[in-house]
């Protein structure tokens, strides 16, 4: 991750992926960059993070597993997703523009951002300790939930310029179907 997320609005006006995922604009006047965001589509992104941690929690094999400790950490990282999504909502309405002298939204984002991984990190981890105890059919939802929130993070994080293009593991419209997002 980039630190302190110092070089967020610069990878954002290099226009790496933001254009083709319809997640935002990007327009530049002088040296100020100004961003709109899709506010739908990071609640989805936020939102599909939320939905994996309830598939896999809800899969037995996976709770009993990692055990109770583990699931509780899990919980408290979408908890903080839950908060970060909220607060963002709360304050975006229906888009939000950044500038390099907003950093308001930034942050927000970045928080988004940060509990996303979190979230998707500590799920791979409770499926690579479930598949260790169980056999691989009864885990294959938790596989495909966390292969789908990969490729939702993947996207997120093409859309913020944080790669120079996603690499889907599967296509964005799959993995939210299989999250149960629709937009």
């Amino acid at each position: 991750m980039i630190s302190n997320r110092r070089d967020f609005l610069k990878f954002l006006a290099a226009g790496s992926a933001l254009g083709t995922l319809g997640a935002c604009t990007i327009t530049s006047s002088g040296h100020v960059t100004t961003v709109r965001l899709n506010v739908a589509k990071v609640k989805a992104y936020g939102v599909a993070g939320l939905n994996a941690i309830t598939t896999l929690l809800s899969i037995d094999a996976v709770s009993s597993a990692i055990g109770a400790p583990a699931v509780s950490v899990i919980e408290d990282a979408g908890l903080a997703l839950q908060n970060s999504l909220s607060t963002f909502l709360n304050a975006a309405g229906s888009n939000v523009t950044i500038t390099y002298d907003g950093t308001s939204f930034k942050s927000q984002i970045d928080s988004i951002l940060a509990d996303l991984q979190n979230v998707s990190s500590l799920l791979g981890y409770a499926v690579s300790q479930a598949s260790s105890m169980f056999p691989g059919s009864i885990l294959e939802n938790a596989s495909t939930a966390v292969s789908a929130l990969k490729t939702i993070l993947s996207l997120f994080e093409g859309v913020l310029g944080i790669v120079s293009a996603p690499v889907p593991r599967m296509k964005e419209e799959q993995a939210f179907r299989i999250l149960h997002v629709f937009l």
